[in-house]
């Protein structure tokens, strides 16, 4: 494969997972969601989106970055992308814990981890190529703003 098609395929799986990911949080946006008191800094929900789809674009952009070095760098891609995979999983189970469960507390305990994860990953992606773990800095911002949400607005409605 290419430098591109393995960019796209990563972009598309990204992509997908919010896709899919966004289901459990789509209903909730309607129903649950707007029975909370949040913050005065919650964003309207419009925001989320658009910034969701642009964080993974990049995400999969930087993941097809380290990928494309993997004849080069055989053991430490592996590494990497296993990183990827396990903060893109905790990434979709967020959605689940915090809109399909109206978990906050829960959800709070695992964006915790994720932070961590995506921290990881930035390290190791920075190692292989700059340009991959710089796409990885908005990602790290919004999802410690995202921690910080999550923190009042389970703190709001304990």
């Amino acid at each position: 494969m290419n430098k591109i098609t393995r960019i796209l395929a990563v972009v598309v799986t990204c992509l997908a997972i919010g896709y899919f990911s966004g289901t459990v949080t789509r209903s909730a946006i309607t129903t649950w969601y707007p029975t909370l008191i949040k913050p005065s800094f919650n964003p309207p929900n419009w925001i989320f989106a658009p910034v969701w789809s642009m964080l993974y674009v990049m995400m999969g952009v930087a993941a097809g970055l380290v990928w494309d070095r993997i004849e080069v760098e055989k053991e430490a891609v592996k590494k990497a992308l296993i990183f990827f995979a396990i903060q893109l999983a905790l990434n979709a189970l967020w959605s689940y814990l915090f809109f399909g469960l109206h978990n906050p507390m829960l959800a709070g305990l695992e964006i915790i981890v994720l932070w961590l994860m995506i921290f990881e990953t930035y390290i190791q992606f920075s190692k292989i190529n700059k340009i991959a773990g710089y796409l990885f800095i908005p990602y790290l911002a919004w999802v410690s703003f995202a921690a910080v949400l999550n923190g009042s607005i389970w703190w709001l409605n304990r």
